[in-house]
């Protein structure tokens, strides 16, 4: 299948236009059962929630979780109350969805409490709900590649879904592609939900390869991984792409919601 970049990316900027980040205002509440959030996430993480994330999950505002686009984005969070609240804050890995109108992130009762100023966490708890900003920022994942997951519901050898995890940098995959290794005839896969991704049309038997396209920079570009899946792959294996992803890409926001200028200052600034 002919593989059209350009058309998968609705948005390009220009340079004058993007910066790196854009400065998120919102309120963040957390977690009050911890195994809500490490299990029940939209993104589908399941028992891997905590790990992926070290304990620094969160459901996000329905806009940036993006039907579930955003799923393993990070962002930077630190609260507005500069009574109770340190500078840096703290970094978190979005593995829901959140519909609440209350407020727009859900985040783990360790990420929540390391906002607070040294001997005043548990002022922050008591506080339940606070003011705070919040930009995204690159996901660093020492060592790993990006992983896949192949999931129960998958139908070997010609019905595959899988995961993505560990995908780094500051980017969207926004599509993959699917052959068997050393052909061309690639098929297109889809977003089933969250991070789980699947073939709509018989694959090919294994081995198999996969390409990625991704929002990077100002505009897209393509990852060919040329070897991930052998030919007796299997549902609950996790297969290494021999990828890494660092690529940031650029956000358009107005002047004055630009992190890149206004998150130097000091909280509340």
């Amino acid at each position: 299948m002919p593989f059209f970049l350009p058309l998968l990316f609705l948005t390009i900027v220009s340079s004058a236009a993007a910066c790196d980040r854009c400065l998120h205002q919102a309120k963040a509440a957390f977690y009050q059962v911890e195994s809500d959030g490490e299990l029940r996430g939209a993104c589908g993480y399941g028992n891997l929630t905590s790990e992926l994330s070290n304990g620094h999950f969160s459901a996000i505002t329905a806009t940036l979780y993006g039907h579930g686009a955003g799923c393993g984005a990070c962002f930077q969070v630190r609260c507005k109350n500069e009574a109770l609240c340190n500078k840096e804050g703290t970094k978190i890995v979005v593995t829901d969805g959140n519909e609440s109108s209350q407020t727009d992130l859900v985040i783990s009762k360790k990420a929540f409490s390391e906002m607070g100023l040294s001997g005043k966490e548990e002022l922050l708890i008591i506080e339940g709900v606070v003011d705070v900003e919040f930009k995204r920022v690159p996901c660093e994942y020492k060592n790993k590649n990006l992983m896949v997951r192949v999931e129960e519901m998958s139908k070997p050898p010609t019905y595959l879904a899988m995961k993505l995890l560990y995908q780094g940098g500051q980017t969207e995959i926004v599509g993959i592609d699917i052959a068997k290794v050393g052909e061309s005839n690639w098929s297109m896969m889809a977003r089933n939900y969250g991070a789980v991704w699947d073939s709509k049309r018989p694959i090919s038997e294994g081995p198999l390869q996969l390409r990625f396209v991704l929002t990077s920079g100002f505009d897209g570009k393509w990852i060919w991984s040329k070897y991930v899946f052998p030919v007796d792959w299997r549902p609950g294996q996790v297969y290494d792409t021999g990828v890494q992803i660092n690529d940031v890409a650029k956000e358009n926001c107005p002047d004055d919601q630009c992190a890149d200028k206004h998150w130097a200052g000091p909280v509340g600034a």
